[in-house]
């Protein structure tokens, strides 16, 4: 956290010397002392540190200055800082200016120059002004803040990734906090500017995409070697623990992710079935954990970027990507995972990202507070979820089509579900409509058994219905089933096209896909668990099998 300011501005040089100095001999180990010769200059300095969160405490201003009188400068710096307090360096003849500045700008005193000695004229103020500043004051949040309206698509993506990737940030709804307000005042910005992304520097972008977010906070590093080990492809559980695992033993390692990492497992609030954690751990916390150990390691890892093709020759591998340079590489690891299946029901594309969400979301639940949400989906994905909204919402209701959750949900979640009394479970029951103005406001659900239909009011829905393996961007001649899964090891002798594309006289790896040294693990398998453990099994196999295959070539 960065000192709270005390800002003085005299035009005469000479002078300005002199109070910087008092000031810094008295208060430079707790406040952080900044002075000018020039208002016009000192006001454009005050957007900049309103913008990066810094405090100004206390104004120490001139009355006589050519650019703008001090009571003039203190009228327009209090629109920007109206907590700070305010002085007023006058000379005899000023007085009836700085009198008439009590009133005018609220000043808290005037100091007639001289005010030598400091000890008795003007320490003595200082520290009464900013004891009573410092009752008040709470430290702002030091980092990015983001600017929006709560209903906006466009700023669900930002939070999305900034909550996915760790990055702490502050939501200021541009409707409701009047620190929104001042940030698109000051800066001269309108709500066609939303969303507003202000890093701690004091710049900002409007409208930014997640690559320009990224290239900012220098998420997006460059890759350091020309030729990789191996590339593995997403970052859930599988792809982190293969990155662990490959670069632990020695391999150059790079993981290349589209979103962030953790995958779906990264967005759960509470997992409670991983070997070693008796009280659970958020995907949150496990994905920081696993993203420290692989880099410690020295694994690469690239973020945001999305993988476009792989392309083979001479044994090597060319990762190709939507925007950036080609990666070679001797070995590939897919665990790219898999995507939440869309709803098709009226008006649900509509609200997709203003009320309607794909996933946890959890960036959103303090947006559910004292409200009705409602939950699609019986798996342990919805469990964890509605268990996690509970605490926000004022009652969450769990829509599935079958007459319970036991066919489709581990005991230990259905347990805690029934134990929580704002959470119910409705049975045999399907949405078949999203409705409301600028953002969800109503469902309509209906009885699959009685045909009777009723209108709830939402604040949000959240899907969880089953998914889709990610491997649409897949060119290259490997085998999938009829559900686009990737399939591996023994399974691919049961089509028709292996021998095809297989030339090498062994079998493939366990992993292996009928690409030589593409490997596949996790979720985006067929014949996957999806489970957490078991993904982390398959990614730290999998760099066993490419040791065995980089033996070879």
């Amino acid at each position: 956290m960065n000192l709270p300011i005390i800002f003085s501005i005299d035009d005469d040089p000479q002078v300005l010397r002199a109070i910087s100095r008092d000031l810094k001999r008295q208060y430079g180990s707790e406040y952080k002392i900044i002075s000018t010769t020039s208002a016009n200059e000192a006001l454009e300095a005050l957007t900049d540190l309103k913008n990066s969160s810094d405090v100004i405490a206390l104004f120490l201003c001139d009355q006589r200055m050519p650019e703008m009188d001090g009571v003039a400068f203190l009228e327009k710096a209090i629109k920007i800082f109206p907590d700070a307090k305010r002085v007023l360096l006058t000379a005899y003849s000023d007085t009836d200016a700085a009198i008439k500045a009590i009133n005018e700008v609220k000043l808290d005193y005037y100091l007639i120059k001289p005010w030598d000695p400091p000890e008795e004229k003007l320490y003595p103020v200082i520290n009464d002004l900013l004891d009573d500043w410092q009752s008040d004051y709470t430290p702002e949040f030091k980092g990015i803040k983001l600017v929006g309206f709560q209903f906006s698509p466009q700023s669900h993506v930002v939070k999305d990734y900034l909550g996915s990737n760790l990055i702490p940030y502050r939501w200021l709804d541009v409707q409701t906090h009047p620190d929104a307000a001042s940030l698109l005042s000051i800066n001269h910005l309108c709500n066609d500017d939303l969303p507003l992304v202000f890093f701690d520097d004091g710049s900002f972008l409007k409208k930014p995409s997640i690559k320009d977010i990224a290239a900012k906070v220098g998420k997006n590093p460059e890759i350091m070697h020309d030729i990789y080990d191996v590339v593995i492809i997403g970052a859930g559980p599988a792809g982190l623990a293969a990155a662990v695992y490959g670069a632990s033993e020695g391999l150059k390692t790079l993981m290349i992710e589209r979103k962030a990492p953790g995958g779906q497992a990264g967005t759960s609030s509470r997992i409670e079935n991983y070997l070693g954690f008796p009280s659970g751990l958020s995907g949150a916390d496990l994905t920081r954990r696993a993203m420290s150990q692989a880099t410690r390691l020295g694994a690469g890892f690239l973020s945001p970027q999305s993988v476009s093709d792989i392309k083979q020759k001479d044994g090597y591998k060319t990762i190709v990507l939507d925007d950036g340079p080609d990666i070679l590489t001797r070995a590939v690891v897919i665990t790219t995972g898999v995507d939440y299946r869309k709803l098709e029901v009226k008006g649900v594309e509509n609200f997709t990202g203003a009320g309607i969400y794909y996933g946890a979301a959890n960036t959103e639940a303090s947006a559910c507070k004292g409200r009705d949400v409602f939950i699609i989906g019986g798996g342990n994905s919805a469990g964890q979820s509605a268990m996690y909204l509970s605490k926000f919402a004022a009652n969450v209701s769990i829509i599935i089509r079958k007459e319970d959750l036991s066919s489709t949900m581990s005991s230990y979640l259905i347990e805690q579900i029934e134990l929580t009394s704002n959470i119910y479970v409705l049975p045999n029951t399907e949405l078949i409509e999203a409705s409301g103005d600028q953002h969800l406001e109503n469902l309509t659900l209906i009885n699959i058994k009685t045909k009777e239909t009723e209108t709830r009011e939402a604040g949000a829905l959240y899907i969880f219905i089953g998914a889709r393996p990610y491997t649409d961007w897949i060119k290259l001649e490997i085998i999938k089933n009829e559900r686009d899964f990737i399939e591996t090891g023994r399974e691919l002798r049961n089509y028709d096209t292996f021998n095809k594309t297989w030339k090498l006289k062994r079998d493939p790896y366990l992993l292996e896909t009928s690409c030589a040294g593409v490997f596949a693990a996790g979720d985006v398998r067929a014949g996957a668990m999806n489970r957490v453990a078991s993904a982390v099994g398959e990614g730290s196999m999998a760099i066993s099998f490419v040791h065995k295959y980089l033996a070879e070539v």
